[in-house]
């Protein structure tokens, strides 16, 4: 062996001898065949046994170094064997651009299936609760992850290829903020989206009303949220205006208060007005979901004896709240119709003397 190693020690390729080159190769395909049988023979066996195992994360973790593509394996063997040569300058920049460039290129393709997994995981559970909203701010998120990784993956490459990245990122801060000046009401609109989402002011399908409007959620985007109305037709509201303004959700209301006032005329017999809040208390808590709270004799006006009643429906839903509020006003009307209680409408009474 000795006289076969001085031998090529004694052959001159240029600046380096046989000798180096050949330990050069013997380390490029020892490192290729390590690497191959990490990949195809203990990673095969540790995915065999993640897959008995409970947890998702073993199993993307593994498929990740197994879907390393060949390049990779390659590239680190060429750059660890080349350090056993002198090269020309050239020649070793290319091979470190292109090792660094593979490097960082796995590297966030691997954080990239990271963050698809999480994303994707939270997106089964919001299919499952049939949550849009969070499926839109779900594959938002993705995308902005995905940037700030290849983003991250550029500075580092160009970082250590000697580019001197503070100008690289002075420039990108700069870009952003004109960026962000043109589309400044769009980046609102999607922060809102975001703001909405975090702190549930309401959800799809929940009844709000914003101002004058009102209606029912349909659809919470990035940039504003659909809105049926009752009158059928859709209302687009953006995303930055429903959280600058007040919005009352009666999908969140678990009861509802109602006060009415009606009024009978002056000419009813006293034992009967005495009468009237029991009379509206019985008929109201003979309907189910109801419960009475008061009724009373509250006012004389100009033309009526005012009675003013409250009470409450444990319902959320307003067709429910109608239908209760129609009975009771039919049995009211009924009830006094029967007992000679007449309802007072505005009237004036004009009294003339002679002179």
């Amino acid at each position: 062996m000795d006289p076969l190693i001085s031998y090529l020690q004694s052959i001159q390729l240029g600046v380096n001898t046989a000798f180096d080159y050949t330990k050069a190769l013997l380390l490029f395909v020892g490192l290729n065949i390590v690497l191959k049988i990490i990949q195809v023979v203990i990673l095969s066996r540790l995915r065999r046994l993640a897959k008995v195992t409970k947890t998702e994360f073993d199993d993307v973790l593994i498929g990740i170094f197994t879907k390393v593509r060949p390049p990779f394996y390659v590239l680190v063997s060429l750059f660890f064997a080349i350090k056993m040569l002198e090269l020309p300058e050239l020649a070793a920049s290319v091979i470190k651009i292109a090792f660094i460039l593979v490097i960082v290129y796995e590297v966030v393709r691997g954080l990239t299936r990271l963050v698809d997994f999480f994303v994707d995981k939270y997106l089964t559970a919001a299919e499952e609760n049939g949550n849009d909203h969070a499926k839109t701010m779900a594959n938002a998120a993705r995308l902005v992850l995905k940037i700030i990784l290849w983003t991250l993956g550029i500075s580092l490459a160009l970082s250590n290829l000697g580019v001197n990245v503070t100008s690289f990122v002075a420039s990108l801060g700069i870009g952003g903020i004109a960026i962000a000046l043109a589309l400044q009401n769009v980046l609102g609109d999607i922060f809102s989206s975001f703001s909405i989402y975090i702190d549930k002011p309401f959800k799809v399908g929940d009844f709000i009303v914003i101002g004058a409007d009102k209606g029912m959620v349909e659809k919470i985007g990035l940039k504003s949220t659909r809105i049926r109305t009752l009158q059928g037709e859709i209302l687009v509201v953006s995303n930055r205006e429903l959280t600058t303004t007040r919005i009352q959700n009666f999908k969140q209301m678990q009861r509802r208060r109602y006060t009415f006032t009606l009024g009978v005329t002056y000419g009813t017999p006293t034992e009967k007005i005495a009468a009237i809040p029991g009379m509206i208390k019985e008929i109201i808590e003979s309907k189910e979901l109801t419960e009475f709270d008061r009724s009373h004799f509250v006012s004389y006006g100009d033309s009526s004896l005012n009675f003013e009643t409250v009470f409450y429906v444990d319902t959320a839903e307003y067709p429910v709240f109608l239908d209760i509020m129609q009975k009771i006003n039919l049995e009211i009307y009924g009830k006094f119709a029967a007992e000679g209680i007449e309802f007072a409408f505005p009237t004036q009474t004009i009294h003339l003397e002679k002179a």
